[in-house]
C-alpha cells in the first residue's frame, strides 16, 4: 500500500506535468476500462468515492416531490436507505418497503413483493442488487423491464455486485447503477461508481458541483467533480482493473461460485448449523449467511479468529456473514467447519 502511495503520487506530479492539482481528470482511460467490464460507454460512469455517494447523489438529483413514493426493501444497508429517508422527513416523499422473504428460495416471490408495492404515484424502486445481509441475487433485469415500461425510476444497489457476479448494465435495463469496488473487485477503499444511463442522465442534478458541473459532452465527468483528490485511490483502482482483467470474467465469477457453494454444501452438513441465505443457487454467489446453535454470531466470529485465523463477519446477535473470494481456498472453508462442529 505505501508503494502504491508513493507510486501514485509520482503519477500526479511527473504525470501532469504543470497541472498539479489531482482530482479535476476524468480518467477517460479508467473509465473506458470499467464501461468494458460493465457493458456500458465510459460518459455513462462517474468515479465517486463509494456506494453511500452514489446513493446520496441519485437521490439527491432526482426532482422528487411532496406525496411521490419510493420503493426500498427491508433488507437495505444504511448506504442504500439514508438519503431516502432524509427526503421522507425533508421533502415528505413516500418511503415504502418492500419485505423480502427470508431465505429467498423463489425469484417470483421476490419480484411480487417489489411490484407489489407499486402505485400510479411511485416514481422511484432503488433495490440492491445482491443484499447486503444475506446475499440474495435479487431478479433485477425483471423488476426493471416492469418498471422501465411504466415510467419509473431504477436505482440499483450494487454495492455487493460488482466483483461479485457479472454485471451487465445494459441487460440489466437500470436507470442508474452504483458500487463500491473496494469490496469484491479489490480496489483501494476509496473507490465507487455511479452509471447513469445515458437516455436518462440530464434527469440527475450534480449535487457537489465544480467547474464541469454542467458538461454536456460527459454526464459522468460532471456528476464526478468533488475538487481536489488522492490520485493514488485512481492508480490502485486501474491496477484492480487490470488485475481482474488478466485473470478473466469467466474464471473469476465461476471460482467464486464454486467456493461459494463449496461452503453453502459443507454447512449444510452439519447438524447444528442453519443457513438463514438462500437455498436456491440460482440466487446465490460467494456470500453466504447463517447462524451455529447455542452461539452468538459476535462470538462465533472471535473463536474462528482465535483458532483459525479465519475472519467472516457477524451480522446482529445471531448471524453469520460469509464471504468467500478467488484468494480462499477449500482448505480454508474446512478449517471452517472444523470449528463449528467442534463447537456442537
Amino acid at each position: 500500500m505505501r508503494n502504491n502511495s508513493i507510486n501514485g503520487a509520482k503519477t500526479d506530479y511527473k504525470g501532469e506535468g504543470p497541472n498539479l492539482l489531482a482530482g479535476y481528470d476524468p480518467y477517460e482511460k479508467i473509465r473506458t476500462k470499467l464501461g468494458n467490464v460493465l457493458n456500458c460507454d465510459f460518459k455513462e460512469l462517474s468515479l465517486i468515492q463509494n456506494a453511500t455517494f452514489g446513493m446520496n447523489f441519485v437521490a439527491h438529483g432526482l426532482n422528487l416531490e411532496k406525496g411521490d413514493e419510493i420503493i426500498n426493501t427491508d433488507q437495505e444497508h444504511g448506504g442504500g436507505y439514508a438519503a431516502w429517508k432524509q427526503l421522507e422527513k425533508r421533502k415528505g416523499i413516500v418511503y415504502k418497503q418492500a419485505i423480502m422473504p427470508v431465505p429467498a428460495n423463489d425469484k417470483q416471490e421476490i419480484i411480487d413483493s417489489v411490484l407489489g408495492q407499486v402505485t400510479r404515484k411511485t416514481k422511484v424502486i432503488a433495490i440492491p442488487h445482491i443484499i447486503s445481509v444475506y446475499g440474495t441475487v435479487m431478479p433485477i433485469a425483471e423488476i426493471c423491464d416492469f418498471a422501465r415500461k411504466n415510467g419509473i425510476f431504477t436505482v440499483i444497489d450494487g454495492a455487493q455486485a460488482v466483483g461479485q457476479i457479472n454485471v451487465d448494465l445494459k441487460s440489466l435495463k437500470c436507470d442508474a447503477y452504483y458500487s463500491s469496488l473496494h469490496k469484491w473487485l479489490l480496489s483501494p477503499p476509496g473507490n465507487g461508481i455511479l452509471y447513469l444511463d445515458e437516455n436518462i442522465s440530464e434527469n440527475i442534478w450534480p449535487t457537489l458541483s465544480s467547474y464541469n458541473w454542467n458538461n454536456k459532452e460527459d454526464k459522468g465527468f460532471s456528476l464526478q467533480q468533488s475538487g481536489t483528490g488522492n490520485p493514488s485511490l485512481r492508480v490502485g483502482l486501474e491496477a484492480s482493473i487490470d488485475f481482474f482483467n488478466m485473470i478473466g470474467k469467466e474464471k473469476w465469477f465461476s471460482r467464486i461460485k464454486e467456493l461459494g457453494k463449496y461452503l453453502r454444501d459443507g454447512l449444510k452438513e452439519l447438524p447444528n448449523v442453519e443457513i438463514v441465505s438462500s437455498h436456491n443457487e440460482d440466487l446465490c454467489a460467494g456470500l453466504t449467511t447463517y447462524k451455529v446453535n447455542n452461539i452468538s454470531g459476535p462470538d462465533l466470529q472471535k473463536t474462528l479468529w482465535d483458532r483459525e485465523r479465519l475472519q467472516p463477519r457477524s451480522v446482529g446477535k445471531e448471524l453469520m456473514r460469509h464471504s468467500v473470494h478467488i484468494y480462499n481456498n477449500e482448505s480454508e472453508i474446512d478449517r471452517t467447519f472444523k470449528v463449528i462442529n467442534d463447537l456442537a
